[in-house]
């Protein structure tokens, strides 16, 4: 569990059949404890905009937020690979951009590898950037920047033209040099197919059970936000009614009176206060 987990762990992963977890980080006190729990990657995902700032989206994040959230994250992960999102518009533009901005994102926060949203069509600029030397992460099937296009966060690869679409995209982006594939809302038998047919790691969201790893929002499988529980998702604790329970036990202790007591109180020598109030 004290090896540092990396790139090639991922393919190391894939080869030996050993499950790869990854889970969403916005902070440091998050990622310490996740990252001493034995996940293997951290992913500071644009997702911060809907958990953590309350946005209906992914769209409004900017490299700005991505960068700070990144610093805070990479400084409490000692052994999870740190795998920070490109935001909507910071690859878009086009290559030379997108080449810096991830660049950015390395130098500025930390980032051991970037993610970004996108098949074919982004095949040569996920190209440039490995070239730079940065580590890319590629994710296709639902793409929550795309949310506008595919008219809601719908499942992906049902009909034989969009099924045909994913795989195509799998294929182009293990040529164009990424070191694994987030799968989101796609059917689980073309996420088998996929699989087979890619010799990187697939990362399912939503995928089912034949990819080479799972990653999920932290603060969906925690129970701690509420606003919209995708079907893929199992909250494997209910989070927020321990908190609201120890914010109502603070509460009224301290309209009791019993916090805080003495055991939570400095001292000082009473001359002191005697010479103050002279």
């Amino acid at each position: 569990m004290n090896k540092k987990f990396t790139i090639k762990s991922f393919q190391e992963a894939k080869e030996k059949k050993q499950p790869i977890s990854m889970l969403t980080s916005y902070d440091y006190s998050m990622a310490k404890i996740l990252d001493e729990s034995g996940v293997d990657s951290l992913l500071v995902g644009d997702s911060l905009g809907m958990v953590f700032q309350g946005n209906n989206s992914t769209i409004s994040v900017t490299l700005n937020d991505m960068i700070y959230h990144a610093k805070a994250v990479n400084r409490g992960a000692k052994r999870a690979l740190v795998v920070v999102d490109m935001p909507f518009m910071s690859y878009h533009v086009s290559v030379e951009e997108a080449v810096r901005n991830a660049g950015r994102l390395m130098k500025e926060g930390g980032a051991e590898a970037v993610k970004l949203e996108g098949g074919t069509e982004y095949a040569e600029t996920i190209r440039q950037i490995v070239r730079a030397q940065i580590p890319v992460m590629g994710h296709i099937g639902m793409t929550p920047q795309s949310v506008h296009m595919f008219g809601g966060f719908t499942v992906q690869g049902k009909s034989l033209t969009q099924a045909q679409k994913i795989l195509d995209d799998a294929k182009a982006l293990e040529k164009a040099g990424v070191f694994a594939i987030v799968l989101e809302c796609v059917p689980e038998l073309l996420t088998k197919l996929i699989s087979e047919t890619v010799n990187i790691p697939i990362i399912g969201i939503g995928a089912g059970k034949y990819c080479d790893g799972q990653v999920l929002v932290v603060n969906d499988m925690l129970g701690m936000f509420s606003d919209f529980a995708p079907k893929f998702v199992k909250q494997f604790t209910h989070l927020s009614s321990h908190i609201e329970k120890a914010v109502k036990t603070y509460i009224d202790e301290m309209n009791s009176g019993s916090f805080p007591l003495q055991e939570h109180t400095f001292t000082i020598d009473e001359e002191v206060i005697n010479k103050l109030t002279k």
